[in-house]
């Protein structure tokens, strides 16, 4: 059985936090700095509030706020112990002379008010402590069980409003959980926060998915299963929980993407010895062909505006990456390295592409530019693949899978997510073995 998925809606006010600009930023396009120290200090409740249940949600939702931006890698909450000010209300001016003796860069400062039983106002400012001025100020009202995504917000705007770069803690993860014997393997689609909370299962396991990915606008995630050993691809709306075929395509190798506009899906099949890439109008189910060749063409993934393709062939007579333009033509080869490449996918930013490379026994995730130049392999392992962006472009998520033990049985699969840099790598947990996962696009921007 699939669950339903419930999104809570919430008010979210920004307020204008001063004409003067801050001096305090970090350049994450540059080379790898120190994290920014950062002050955040309990939140303060409101009087009229029910003391136990008001505290409590302040410091869940600090605790959250702490570990997205935390880690990022960017940012490092200095201890609590050393703090020298608290704060009884959101209006309290900061002593900044305090906050710099502990050599606190920034300082967020919140508050929580209980509106109604389920209700709750949360406030938040962010402090520029040398500059001695505010940065940034926000209030969201919102429902009780909308909480943590209150936090992820607030996250993401303190992200921006440092770095100049839209966040990634607002979003979700698609990815398939398995179980069960190496040999007799269920798979299933599962869904979680990109923080691994709100985990839930969307399929039941009696058919085998693989391939998951998001639409643009987040309603719906397409995915490959095999029913009575034909692979069909399927939209899942997550809205509803519902399910509905797009088609059965026999022989089709990986998996379906959706174009840019969320109009389109781009895929391969299979047909008498050779595989080419085709694309599926979602409106009229019309399929068009893309490559004709006799190589292997497969994985493609448009660029984020829809006018050209990535994709890996055997045209060459090995394994490598191409572009081509959406209507599959000047195909050009952009991959020249040792080893093979496979699964590429473009950067929403559209600067980098990212891809799987197989070299001297080891598997990488990799990133280059989308001309070729600029490889650089952030990630390896006996077994790395399946990258996937942040809806910023800046990190990177992937599955690892660890080498056979001795009696051959293969390792646990798991995720990972890395900056574009190669550091912060960091292991994403989830209630059983993990492959090949999908991010969403900020839920904010839905």
């Amino acid at each position: 059985m699939t669950k339903k998925i419930v999104f809570f809606a919430f008010l979210f006010v920004l307020l204008a936090s001063g004409s003067a600009k801050a001096e305090l930023s970090i350049d994450i396009t540059g080379a790898r700095s120190e994290p920014m120290a950062i002050g955040l200090p309990e939140f303060s409740i409101g009087e009229n509030s029910a003391k136990s249940d008001a505290k409590k949600m302040a410091q869940k939702i600090a605790r959250v706020i702490e570990e997205d931006l935390s880690g990022s890698g960017l940012f490092r909450t200095l201890d609590p112990l050393s703090y020298l000010q608290s704060f009884k209300g959101i209006e309290d001016a900061p002593a900044f002379v305090d906050w710099q003796a502990i050599s606190a860069e920034a300082l967020i400062q919140g508050h929580v008010d209980y509106l109604s039983k389920k209700q709750i106002r949360v406030s938040v400012r962010l402090w520029d402590v040398y500059a001695a001025q505010e940065m940034y100020s926000a209030t969201l009202e919102i429902d009780e069980k909308g909480w943590r995504r209150s936090a992820h917000m607030i996250a993401d705007a303190v992200y921006k409003r440092i770095t100049g770069e839209d966040g990634y803690f607002d979003t979700r993860i698609v990815y398939i959980a398995e179980t069960g014997p190496a040999l007799n393997r269920i798979k299933r689609l599962a869904i979680m926060d990109q923080d691994g909370e709100n985990h839930q299962f969307l399929t039941d396991g009696l058919n085998l998915v693989l391939t998951p990915r998001f639409s643009p606008n987040m309603q719906q995630i397409t995915y490959m299963s095999y029913y009575n050993d034909t692979p069909r691809v399927y939209l899942f709306d997550i809205e509803t929980g519902k399910q509905q075929i797009v088609g059965d395509f026999p022989g089709m190798t990986f998996a379906p993407r959706f174009s840019p506009d969320g109009q389109k899906l781009i895929m391969s099949m299979a047909d008498n010895g050779k595989t080419d890439i085709f694309e599926m109008n979602l409106n009229t189910r019309v399929i068009r062909q893309l490559t004709r060749s006799s190589a292997i063409d497969t994985s493609p993934s448009y660029s984020p505006d829809g006018k050209q393709i990535v994709f890996n062939s055997d045209r060459s007579g090995a394994q490598q990456l191409y572009v081509m333009d959406a209507n599959g033509k000047n195909v050009k080869r952009i991959s020249f390295g040792n080893g093979r490449y496979a699964t590429p996918v473009w950067s929403p930013r559209g600067d980098y592409i990212a891809f799987t490379k197989m070299a001297g026994g080891k598997f990488y995730i990799g990133v280059m530019f989308p001309d070729g130049r600029g490889e650089r392999l952030v990630a390896e392992g006996y077994l790395v693949e399946a990258p996937t962006w942040s809806p910023n472009g800046r990190i990177l998520m992937y599955f690892r899978q660890d080498a056979p033990n001795k009696k051959g049985i293969p390792g646990a699969t798991k995720i990972y997510a890395v900056d574009i840099t190669g550091y912060n790598e960091r292991r994403l947990i989830t209630p059983v073995d993990a492959s090949d996962p999908a991010w969403s696009p900020l839920l904010s921007h839905r």
